[in-house]
């Protein structure tokens, strides 16, 4: 079965040091009032972050696992379906095609206003910020207060998959608690439970391509990422020499989702595979045959060309199409 959203997940796998860790905070003299959550995407951040705020506004009750609380405990209900007085949320708003996504600085103004308040329930007054990077610098300084002068009983949650994105000012008042990829075994375990009828061989791919984040194996799986994972390895193992009918027809099945969710993942999947046989080929190890075909700097720098390219087609609303055929273009020509 797959899982529902973060904020209304009972189940975090692979983190117990992590989930661990924050109880015995939780439980000891005094809870720091700030906490950082990084990973890479999908490793379950936010689904940590709402266990600890649900598993403190529940009163820190006795749990195993660690952190947990029952979905049918009424506070679980409550912030599952975000009515709990005592928790806000800050996420990144979504936005028009070409529209960066970010988190207001006129919300971050809001966050002294509402943990100053006195809980509803005396207990705790938690702020979960979704995607920290997305705070503009103006946003990150307006929350700059509130961590230097936290108002007592009250908790910042902060997820992010770019620390670095962060002001130092910010890192460096947080306790920070890091979420690493599953091993594959692992991952394997936790696809089989959410997607029972998914062949093994298309279970084991996904497992691989997802990196060992579940939360980005399901984007995957729902965004058809499987399908595009094999149009990554055709065009791969087809180098130097591809059919341009078939780039053609390639770009216009990417092209074709309005969304763009196919040709932003297949962007993502087939910079994935470069920089893993160029990682594989600068280790000496068994990279794919097609990386013999130029400097391993030149791979490097179409690479980082790749990204651009993606993030300049989303930026400015250019053509997916023409940008599908000049990324792979730059792939054949020698």
């Amino acid at each position: 079965m797959i899982p529902p959203e973060a904020r209304a997940n009972p189940d975090l796998y692979g983190h117990d040091a992590a989930m661990a860790a924050l109880e015995a905070a939780g439980r000891g003299g005094r809870l720091h009032h700030a906490w950082l959550i990084s990973g890479p995407q999908g490793t379950g951040k936010a689904t940590l972050a709402y266990r600890f705020a649900r598993w403190l506004l529940a009163g820190r009750p006795p749990s195993s696992p660690p952190l947990h609380l029952p979905p049918q405990d009424a506070v679980f209900r409550r912030v599952a379906a975000g009515g709990h007085a005592d928790l806000r949320v800050l996420a990144p708003n979504a936005g028009e095609r070409g529209v960066k996504l970010m988190i207001r600085v006129d919300e971050v103004r809001q966050v002294p206003r509402f943990l100053g308040l006195t809980a509803a329930e005396g207990g705790w007054r938690i702020v979960v910020i979704e995607q920290a990077e997305a705070m503009n610098p103006e946003a990150q300084n307006a929350l700059l207060k509130t961590l230097e002068e936290p108002p007592s009983r009250s908790l910042l949650l902060l997820t992010t998959a770019a620390p670095d994105r962060l002001l130092p000012t910010i890192r460096s008042r947080c306790r920070r608690i890091e979420l690493f990829p599953l091993p594959p075994a692992e991952m394997e375990a936790v696809l089989s439970a959410w997607l029972p009828d998914l062949p093994e061989a298309e279970l084991q791919l996904l497992a691989r391509i997802s990196g060992g984040a579940p939360g980005r194996a399901l984007r995957l799986f729902e965004e058809d990422g499987l399908t595009l994972q094999r149009s990554v390895e055709t065009v791969l193992h087809g180098l130097p020499d591809l059919d341009g009918r078939q780039l053609h027809a390639l770009a216009d099945s990417l092209a074709a989702r309005r969304d763009g969710s196919a040709f932003g993942t297949f962007i993502t999947l087939l910079r994935d595979a470069l920089g893993s046989a160029i990682r594989e080929a600068a280790r000496g190890g068994e990279a794919p045959a097609f990386i013999a075909a130029r400097p391993l700097a030149d791979w490097a720098s179409l690479w980082d060309t790749l990204g651009r390219l993606a993030d300049e087609t989303e930026a400015l609303n250019l053509d997916r199409k023409q940008a599908v055929l000049t990324g792979l273009t730059q792939l054949t020509s020698r």
